[in-house]
């Protein structure tokens, strides 16, 4: 991650200026007691009338000059704020995008939306608002101590104490709010997770009515995330009342003692009158630690969260110098491939095939055997543990990373749709270069056309999250001719036609069966699905276990023949 002050620095002209108007505006805001001494001790006490309108003068030019410095402080604080946390935003996204699927799959979505969205403004509190509140009240508070000791130094112990008390309190609060603030962050993403889950597989809770359970599961949560505010709460409430109470005596204080000087001829009526409005004006300072720590502390635990993140490497890696993948065949070798989890897992062992461009490969086996890890090893979403998976005889982890996953459509096993029009979910794998004509050749491949012509908005019907409003069937279709329409030389479809009755699946079979120059991958649970693939093979605990021709392992009566009687009605 980038260190917070190379954002700073990107811009520093802003922050130059925003500060400038900062210290000028507060200058000015400490001319205002000088100005009301001269009026109290020239006019009032003195008589002199005639000063009086170029005192009220002075007034005016004070209140003008902090009106435009106020407007230029607060503009460019709050536009540095909102760019900078839109860069962190940005590039967390990025980092995010470029990590692989290990550690999404040990992080949810809830607590990274966590991180993007609430941890993100955080930071932006801290560079923006709450940072120039910092900033002002502390040279505020210096400026007018200077100011105080100017005109009585012993009396300006008074407010000096009240300061140091204040300073201690929201010290102590700080360190008490910095470990509650870690544990809101991390419950707050708990608590978006739970929500998250819960209204993306709505219509599953509804089926299978457990709408109570998901209400305590999430008012459970709801609690524990109240509970830490509270706690927050009564920290704040426990220290923020002495802070209160001692900004509201310290003008007390000023007034009896600043009194007894009055009266000891040691300062005049209207020192004692500029003293008081400059003891008063420390207040706001003093009142503004308690909420400013708050802030703070929210700020820097987000901070420390968002970083653990940037810490974050992708196990997937390029080397220095990867080669093209953009004239892919299609030749794919799995050589003595292996593959285990960061827990010591096996999913895969010693697995070996070869597939020639433009043949089919059919892949079967019982559910965990496998299977989905083979086509995810190819993409490298993860990286084999032992052995090498080679493309035209190139091993892939020398490949350009985004080459071959170009070179390869995917129909995953869940069908995943964006909230967008059908087009363009079909478009998805090349946006800038399918137009219509391409998606409509592939709908009709997909066996999709006909029911998307049929609705109101053809093409530029809009489909809600995940294919709401679809049945699961035309979901598939819709993959599938994403897939088709993107026109790579290597096709993979996972378990895509379980959805499809088998008048559709045998469309999409022949259209397959075309497609002669394309290497195609078939993982499915039905027989009928990979039949016609040039060769089969049929995993078991992470093995391959059979391996052959339709007809070939029918003879040999394994664990594939097994299947086949199961499927065909024909078992005992």
């Amino acid at each position: 991650m980038k260190k917070i002050s190379s954002y700073i620095w990107k811009y520093k002209w802003n922050y130059v200026i925003a500060l400038f108007s900062l210290f000028a505006a507060v200058s000015l805001d400490m001319l205002s007691p000088q100005l009301t001494r001269r009026v109290v001790d020239d006019v009032i006490v003195g008589g002199n009338m005639g000063e009086l309108k170029y005192l009220l003068l002075g007034f005016f030019l004070v209140g003008a000059g902090r009106c435009l410095f106020q407007y230029l402080k607060e503009y460019n604080f709050d536009n540095v704020g909102n760019k900078i946390s839109a860069s962190i935003r940005k590039d967390l996204f990025v980092h995010i995008q470029k990590l692989s699927a290990d550690f999404f799959d040990k992080n949810n979505t809830g607590e990274l939306m966590a991180r993007i969205k609430d941890d993100v403004d955080h930071i932006w509190d801290a560079l923006g608002f709450v940072g120039m509140l910092l900033i002002e009240v502390t040279y505020h508070t210096f400026i007018i101590i200077v100011c105080m000791a100017r005109i009585n130094v012993l009396l300006t112990l008074v407010p000096l104490l009240a300061m140091i008390c204040c300073a201690t309190i929201a010290i102590v609060m700080e360190r008490k709010l910095d470990k509650v603030y870690g544990d809101i962050s991390e419950e707050n993403a708990v608590l978006n997770t739970v929500a998250e889950e819960n209204l993306a597989g709505v219509r599953t809770v509804k089926a299978f009515a457990r709408e109570k359970f998901e209400i305590s599961k999430f008012l459970s949560h709801n609690k524990k995330y109240y509970e830490l505010n509270m706690t927050q709460s009564k920290v704040f409430v426990r220290y923020y009342p002495y802070i209160n109470l001692i900004t509201k005596v310290v003008p007390l204080l000023v007034i009896l003692c600043g009194g007894v000087i009055v009266i000891n001829n040691k300062m005049t009526i209207g020192d004692l009158t500029a003293f008081l409005e400059y003891s008063m004006n420390i207040c706001w300072p003093l009142e503004m630690l308690g909420w400013l720590t708050n802030s703070f502390s929210s700020a820097v635990a987000s901070n420390r969260k968002i970083k653990k993140i940037f810490n974050e490497n992708s196990s997937i890696s390029e080397c220095e110098a990867p080669i093209s993948a953009d004239n892919i065949k299609g030749d794919i070798v799995f050589d003595n491939v292996s593959f285990h989890k960061e827990d010591g897992y096996m999913i895969l062992k010693n697995i070996d095939f070869k597939i020639q461009a433009g043949k089919t490969l059919g892949i079967m086996g019982a559910t965990g055997a496998g299977k989905t890890s083979i086509v995810q090893l190819l993409e490298r979403m993860y990286d084999v543990t032992d052995g090498a998976i080679y493309v035209d005889g190139t091993d892939i982890r020398k490949l350009s990373l985004q080459g071959l996953r170009s070179a390869i459509s995917f129909v995953t096993q869940d069908v995943f749709l964006f909230s967008d029009t059908i087009g363009e979910n079909i478009k998805l794998g090349q946006k800038l270069t399918i137009d219509l004509s391409d998606i409509k050749r592939a709908s009709k491949a997909a066996q999709a056309k006909s029911f998307i012509e049929k609705m109101e908005g053809k093409y530029d019907t809009v489909i809600g999250e995940r294919g709401v409003g679809l049945s699961g069937g035309q979901k598939q279709r819709i993959s599938i001719a994403r897939a088709f329409a993107k026109k790579t030389p290597i096709l993979v479809l996972d378990d895509s036609t379980s959805a499809l009755d088998m008048e559709t699946e045998r469309e999409i079979e022949h259209t397959l069966d075309a497609m002669t120059e394309t290497t195609k991958i078939i993982i499915a649970h039905r027989i009928s699905a990979v039949k016609n693939a040039d060769e089969i093979i049929f995993l078991e605990d992470g093995r391959i276990a059979e391996r052959g021709t339709h007809q070939s392992l029918l003879e040999r009566k394994g664990l594939y023949y097994q299947t086949y009687l199961v499927q065909t009605g024909q078992a005992d």
